[in-house]
């Protein structure tokens, strides 16, 4: 592939099992944003999600995959897109969800909160965020919202981060923000990765800044939230919430 040239996004799709939505994700996310490249991080799918990944790629040079041996999780998955797009020159890193849930007609907003953003800003990462005013979520049952809402309230004061939706899996890193991470010490799996990711950002001494999205679910194949994802995210917050409060934080480096 050619380089990319400066604020080119790579937007970073993980699956597994996608393959009823992994053909629509990628024509929504390169009409929105023709200047984008799309790397799929692929675990391994039965459903061959990853040889139609293979096909667009034959046709798209804007199109990549990277497969792995098995399901490694959401966080390691993320990583793994990460580095890559670092080692191609990437300066702008995307995260978003294969299932559809993340409205694609937002990524211009969402990469330009952080790609035009006055340098003095030092903005480091740019949040889809369903929890600020002008966010919203479609077809939640109260107790999902309700929970949803509690888990990022809890999650906020604890850590003493002022972002509305630390939870979200609709993100723009700075290249260089994702560089400066010790990214050997993530072993965050589930969306308990986005609020590891979130703490990170915010001690680097960057600006986060969020974007109000519309959220809806997916309409093709099967969730990957489960109990153990949501109790490893309850304890690791607590965990890092506890440390933030009796031990000295960690280092903000320019």
């Amino acid at each position: 592939m050619t380089h990319p040239t400066l604020h080119e996004p790579l937007v970073i799709v993980p699956t597994y099992n996608e393959a009823e939505n992994v053909r629509d994700i990628t024509r929504r996310i390169l009409d929105a944003v023709p200047t984008a490249h799309l790397l799929v991080v692929d675990d391994g799918s039965p459903d061959g999600t990853g040889d139609i990944v293979d096909e667009l790629a034959a046709t798209d040079e804007r199109v990549h995959l990277l497969r792995r041996s098995g399901k490694l999780g959401l966080g390691t998955a993320y990583v793994a897109g990460f580095r890559w797009g670092i080692e191609h020159g990437f300066d702008l890193l995307v995260e978003m969800d294969a299932d559809g849930s993340h409205p694609a007609d937002r990524l211009p907003a969402l990469i330009g909160a952080v790609a035009d953003a006055d340098p003095a800003d030092d903005v480091l990462l740019a949040i889809g965020s369903r929890w600020m005013r002008g966010g919203s979520v479609v077809d939640w049952p109260k107790r999902r919202e309700f929970l949803s809402r509690g888990a990022n309230t809890y999650a906020r004061i604890l850590l003493g981060i002022d972002v509305h939706d630390v939870t979200a899996g609709f993100r723009a890193y700075r290249a260089d923000a994702i560089a400066r991470m010790d990214l050997e010490s993530i072993d965050s799996k589930g969306y308990c990765f986005q609020i590891d990711m979130t703490l990170r950002t915010h001690d680097l001494g960057g600006r986060i800044v969020e974007v109000p999205i519309r959220f809806r679910d997916r309409v093709h194949g099967v969730s990957k939230m489960s109990g153990d994802i949501i109790v490893e995210a309850m304890l690791r917050t607590t965990q890092w919430g506890l440390q933030r409060r009796f031990r000295p934080r960690r280092s903000r480096r320019r």
